[in-house]
């Protein structure tokens, strides 16, 4: 059986369509993923992102190269740490405060 041109042509259009959506859906979804939950670097600062709908404040343990490490209260969203060259890493203690 052969299949027209126009058949596949359409078909070809179809599958270019639905393969730019699944694009679009993943450059949309990317900003999300700038800004993840809990600890993270960017190229010079460190941040914990306190991801929450409830509102809460919580106790987040900071690792610090060259100094004592500290507990910090953050409330929900993005926390600027310090320098990424500075801080190791931060971590949720299991406490609100």
């Amino acid at each position: 059986m052969r299949v027209p041109r126009t058949v596949l042509s359409t078909l070809a259009s179809a599958a270019l369509v639905l393969a730019s959506l699944g694009a679009v859906t993943a450059v949309t979804a990317s900003p999300a993923a700038a800004d993840p939950c809990g600890f993270y670097e960017t190229g010079s600062d460190a941040y914990y992102n306190h991801c929450t709908s409830d509102g809460s404040r919580v106790i987040v343990k900071v690792e610090v190269a060259w100094a004592p490490d500290y507990e910090r209260c953050v409330a929900p969203g993005k926390t600027w740490l310090g320098s990424a060259g500075e801080i190791q890493g931060a971590y949720y203690t299991g406490r609100t405060c």
